[in-house]
């Protein structure tokens, strides 16, 4: 029985098999917007099945020597396009600078490679090197990304999170309606936000950067996207967004296992918190009548009589009120006092969360940020908080309503504990990892 030879498969140009990749990366960036996000557990097979056929194609292509380079660049970046180190395109990809060293895009490809490898120096040289023969936004992102993995002290670490903010500035500025530029430039703000400098007008950059960055398909179902965002809300204690940021990232990347778990955390949180405050930290009735019995302008320490510094300097008269007469956002000239019932057990130590009495019995959380986790109040212990913060939690999840007030203090050191001021040695920078696996 005689066997069919097919025919052999014709011979691919360098222009054809560099729009076969252009394909492959479109096909993995706009995936969503041909196809449903019920998709979404099926998108690496697909975008798999994508490369091999891609891979076949490059096998026939036919270029003069001259373009030898240009096909190893292509078949690196083919390979590149797994969210995985590929050791085949790390190869493909070295012998194409090699050949050719002003091969922009594959210097760009090669540090993608070492970045996913974890060797930040090499992809920072790859970067840096393209930089030189051109000026273009991939490698400015890159070393944008890049830089915040760099340095060893605090000081250096500080130093490239600043270059890596004029990086992702500069690429931005390039193309303006870039989704993944605005992302990039949303993470190096949220680093530099939890670098120590902890300003606002930063955060709100971050924010703002972010928001832009969804405007584009490409990154909208970026699942990082969602997770660092979600990582900020949670900071704002705005926690309904922070849910859903957090259920996007899972929901476009079903095996984002440490999305779904910072969910539950947070929904735990938020229960356990609930719960605190609900049963007055589980105290027996007599002690909490003698508790907040106890309680007298004494307790206000400092803030006795009637004024205190504020963080900026200010002379701020004060009053002192119950709880209940606090409004939503900042308090101006207001002062509360009571006693700690219990605090929150979290394995993430970001805020550290008490709930606390006062002389009316009005029991709420207190959420205590950039605060040394090695300090920490006793039940019974005497607190006053100058103006206040009140943040406002309502929303409903899975059935379950998540509803309270709570007092927000950023500064510890303006509390009184047991009528004396905290020391700056209990002041600590809170921290907050940013993750950037699909950046």
């Amino acid at each position: 029985m005689e066997v069919e030879e097919k025919p052999p498969r014709e011979e691919v140009s360098i222009e054809e098999a560099e729009a076969k990749v252009q394909e492959l990366y479109d096909f993995r960036d706009n995936y969503f917007e041909k196809n449903g996000i019920e998709k979404a557990p099926v998108k690496n097979q697909e975008i798999e099945a994508k490369l091999k056929e891609v891979l076949s194609i490059l096998d026939y292509v036919h270029a003069a020597p001259e373009d030898t380079a240009k096909c190893l660049y292509l078949r690196g970046k083919a390979l590149n396009v797994r969210g995985d180190f590929e050791q085949t395109a790390q190869d493909a990809l070295s012998k194409a600078v090699k050949l050719v060293p002003n091969l922009v895009e594959a210097w760009n490809a090669l540090g993608e490679c070492y970045w996913k490898k974890g060797d930040m120096a090499a992809a920072k040289n790859c970067f840096t090197g393209a930089l030189s023969h051109s000026k273009n936004k991939e490698s400015l992102r890159n070393l944008s990304m890049v830089l915040r993995q760099l340095g060893t002290e605090a000081a250096e670490k500080a130093e490239n999170v600043k270059k890596s903010v004029s990086m992702a500035k500069e690429a931005l500025s390039l193309d303006i309606s870039d989704g993944m530029s605005w992302y990039i430039l949303g993470n190096a703000y949220l680093s530099q936000f939890f670098s120590g400098t902890h300003s606002p007008p930063i955060l709100k950059q971050c924010m703002s950067a972010y928001t832009n960055a969804e405007k584009d398909p490409r990154t909208a179902s970026n699942p990082d996207l969602h997770f660092n965002r979600a990582m900020a809300y949670k900071y704002q204690e705005e926690y309904e967004h922070c849910i859903n940021d957090f259920k996007k990232a899972f929901i476009f990347d079903p095996g984002f296992q440490e999305a779904k778990e910072q969910r539950k955390k947070v929904l735990h949180y938020l229960t356990s918190t609930m719960e605190l405050v609900k049963a007055k930290g589980k105290i027996k009735a007599k002690r909490l009548t003698s508790m907040v019995q106890s309680l007298g302008d004494s307790e206000l320490g400092p803030y006795a009589g009637g004024s205190y510094t504020s963080p900026t300097g200010m002379t701020v008269k004060l009053e002192c009120v119950p709880t209940t007469e606090l409004k939503a956002g900042f308090n101006e000239g207001k002062v509360v006092m009571g006693r700690m019932v219990g605090s929150v057990a979290m394995d993430d130590p970001l805020p550290y969360t008490f709930a606390m009495i006062d002389n009316t019995g009005h029991c709420l959380p207190v959420t205590v940020y950039n605060m040394n986790m090695k300090s920490g109040f006793m039940v019974g212990d005497s607190l006053a908080i100058p103006e206040p913060f009140i943040q406002v939690t309502d929303f409903t999840e899975d059935g379950k309503v998540y509803k309270f007030e709570s007092i927000r203090v950023d500064n510890p050191v303006v509390l009184i504990v047991n009528k004396k001021k905290l020391g700056k040695n209990q002041l600590a920078p809170s921290v907050l990892s940013v993750t950037a696996k699909n950046e």
